[in-house]
């Protein structure tokens, strides 16, 4: 990455590798919260003059270091400083709403030296969407800008009557301070002496300022929490090296995109752009954590339950019953210039936060909480039914009502991401494949749970919906003369007939007849689907293939891991290993073993994969990819209805063992040891405190 980003709960800072943010950055650097950047410059010199970078480093998240040095400074033939005299060690962490950064000058001279050392802060409190270029309009302006002893505050009067501040606050005289705000700081040093200068930055929105605490009382509240989640998560660990570095990056990497509004913990979508509650990434993302902690989907439900649509609103596509896609609390949207407060242009979320609810129970055995969700689960099965089915042809779709809304409402929203094999768009309303699915999963997985509350007239109903569902789906989607799904249905009931990643996700829904199961899944690692790195969105053969494109013909991590859960749990050992061993041998290629949110479709003979140049990373549902192959490696299918957890054991290729501990369903946890046997994995039950018995399939 060209950046580094922290962050904890709703603030996150992100500069350059220097931990500058410089002026003029047209990248977006800045601090942020409440989709507003609360610094938009942050630059340090020595004698004026920029440092020179050593290191750079933030792989644990919460926490950057970055260790810089001067460069060699002559003026008129007189020396002032020789090169690498002075090492500046820049250390910022984030704490309950405040930055903390503290610059440590340590002198490597042999004699006493002197120079002077500045910081340089401003604040624009621009608009996520105006920093990204996506939307201009009516705004505030700056005002009341006032400057103390070791304090600065930088003000600015929202279009939304919103009084937003930064403070600043420093622990060391400055020597004196320029028009712009520019600190400038004397420094002198012996040999191997040093000198520390801390600074604190909290946003300040409408008068409410976050705590300053004590920094290293701060620091050791923030590894306390770090641990406590670590204690709180399924633990791994087998004899590929790669395997674990790339489950432990997802797990840290999870934990940092953790926020909590109100209604508990729930993954944010992604850093940079995406800091916000996401349906269907969210959604999507505490599915893939279920094995490592299910308390993050019950805090996700309950967030998107809250925001649940409750009207008819054509400006923010709401409908009663529908879960959101997108919300946002800028400048922007507090003055309805654009309609994310939220938005609910999504046709995938309902669906998801249906099936995600029965998940869930299957994982706990938590009937009070479903029974507590039930008006939620009821609305948003209205939705489907009243609101879903825009055209009654009994399948999902969706069309943009909203004037700045999102066309393409599935998971794949670029413009050009539902396209016909000739290179023709599809035109909305558009029945997804993959939505389809979702809805008959969620359908079929929560009828039985339905009829355990004595809800069975609900329940078969349910039911006849699924079968009903699945009879047309079969009939109206499978393309015969290629042997797989296709993408969409367009407005004319014509299928879309690129061939695309999409139809991978039914595969765990149990839609597809198994002949058709195993055609598609033999599909998806065929050489024009998979190129060494993971399943490309888009097969090479379709008209609108392109490596570099966003949805068409890219690789994403997520969309793989949901592919995944689809072929273990169908059986289809073979291909989910290909496609872990080629996510794998991806995660080799980018910093700290992090898979990014997608990157380009170039197959491995590149020697190693292609970024997408503005990737989030981190991002939920690429971190959480990690943790799906530890469900398929073990095959594990827990049922929260009859108390069972059903295993059905494999290993990676030159993987001989892998041990899974506290692992969270029912009542308690599970640990268990996989081994490579003479006929296959073998399975040792370590402990099993969950309540459910454990099945060797």
């Amino acid at each position: 990455m060209d950046y580094r980003v922290i962050k904890e709960n709703d603030l996150f800072l992100m500069t350059d590798k220097n931990g500058d943010i410089p002026q003029g950055d047209a990248s977006g650097l800045g601090l942020y919260t409440k989709d507003t950047r609360f610094l938009s410059r942050m630059e340090i010199r020595i004698n004026g003059r920029s440092p020179i970078l050593l290191s750079s480093a933030a792989d644990e998240n919460y926490i950057s270091t970055i260790r810089l040095t001067n460069p060699h400074m002559e003026e008129n033939g007189e020396l002032i400083l020789w090169r690498e005299s002075v090492e500046i060690e820049r250390t910022r962490f984030i704490y309950d709403g405040g930055l903390y950064e503290t610059f440590k000058l340590t002198s490597y001279y042999p004699k006493a030296i002197q120079f002077d050392f500045s910081v340089l802060l401003d604040a624009d409190f621009a608009d996520m969407f105006v920093v990204r270029g996506f939307q201009h309009g009516d705004l505030g302006s700056k005002s009341g800008e006032q400057q103390g002893e070791r304090q600065r505050t930088i003000g600015y009067d929202g279009a939304d009557g919103v009084r937003r501040e930064t403070k600043i606050k420093w622990d060391t005289a400055e020597s004196r301070v320029e028009d712009n705000g520019e600190l400038h700081f004397a420094v002198a040093l012996n040999h191997r002496e040093s000198a520390s200068i801390t600074f604190f930055v909290a946003p300040v929105v409408d008068g409410i300022e976050p705590q300053q605490h004590e920094p290293q009382h701060a620091m050791e509240k923030l590894r306390q929490s770090y641990a406590e989640w670590n204690s709180s998560t399924t633990t791994v660990n087998s004899d590929i090296a790669l395997f674990d570095k790339l489950y432990y990056r997802g797990v840290q990497d999870l934990r940092v995109l953790l926020t909590d509004i109100g209604y508990g913990a729930f993954p944010v979508a992604g850093l940079p752009w995406y800091s916000v509650p996401f349906g269907r990434d969210s959604l999507i993302a505490a599915l893939q954590m279920l094995s490592l902690n299910p308390e993050i989907a019950k805090g996700t439900l309950l967030t998107l339950a809250a925001y649940q649509g409750k009207k008819e609103d054509e400006w923010r596509d709401e409908e009663p019953g529908k879960v959101m896609h997108e919300i946002r609390y800028g400048e922007l949207a507090g003055t309805n210039q654009v309609p994310f407060t939220p938005y609910y242009g999504t046709i995938d979320a309902t669906p998801l936060f249906l099936l995600l609810a029965a998940e869930y129970y299957h994982w706990t055995g938590d009937a009070g909480f479903i029974v507590s969700l039930m008006p939620h689960l009821n609305e948003a099965l209205a939705w489907i039914k009243e609101y879903g089915d825009y055209d009654n042809d009994a399948f999902v779709e969706y069309y943009q009502k909203s004037s700045k809304g999102i066309a393409n409402q599935g998971w794949k929203d670029s413009a050009d991401s539902v396209v016909h094999s000739n290179g023709d768009y599809a035109e909305a309303p558009i029945a997804l494949v993959e939505v389809q699915g979702y809805v008959y999963q969620a359908l079929t997985r929560l009828a039985p749970i339905f009829r355990s509350l004595d809800l069975a007239v609900q329940a078969d109903s349910m039911e006849e919906e699924a079968a009903s569902l699945r009879e047309k789906f079969e009939s109206q989607f499978w393309m015969e003369e290629e042997q797989f799904y296709a993408i969409a249905l367009d407005k004319d009931k014509k299928r879309v007939d690129s061939v695309t990643s999409n139809p991978g996700h039914i595969l765990m829904s149990g839609i597809a007849s198994p002949e058709r199961a195993k055609a598609v899944a033999e599909r998806l690692v065929a050489p024009d689907m998979f190129g060494g790195y993971g399943i490309r969105t888009m097969s090479t053969d379709a008209a609108g293939y392109n490596p570099m494109s966003y949805h068409d013909g890219s690789v994403w991590p997520h969309d793989n891991s949901m592919c995944l859960l689809g072929l273990s749990s169908s059986g289809f050992t073979k291909e989910a290993t290909t496609v872990m061993q080629g996510l794998m041998k991806a995660a080799e290629g980018f910093e700290y073993y992090r898979l990014p949110e997608l990157y380009c479709g170039y197959d491995d003979s590149l020697g190693s994969p292609v970024p997408y140049p503005v990737a989030c990373s981190p991002q939920a549902w690429a971190a959480g990819t990690p943790l799906t192959f530890v469900q398929s490696l073990l095959g594990l299918k827990p049922d929260g209805l009859n108390r069972r957890i059903t295993l059905t054991p494999s290993l990676l290729d030159g993987m001989n063992e892998l041990k899974v501990d506290h692992m969270r369903i029912g009542n308690g946890t599970l640990s268990l040891r996989i081994s490579r046997g003479e006929d296959g994995a073998v399975v040792e039950t370590l402990s099993n405190s969950t309540g459910y018995e454990l099945v060797i399939a």
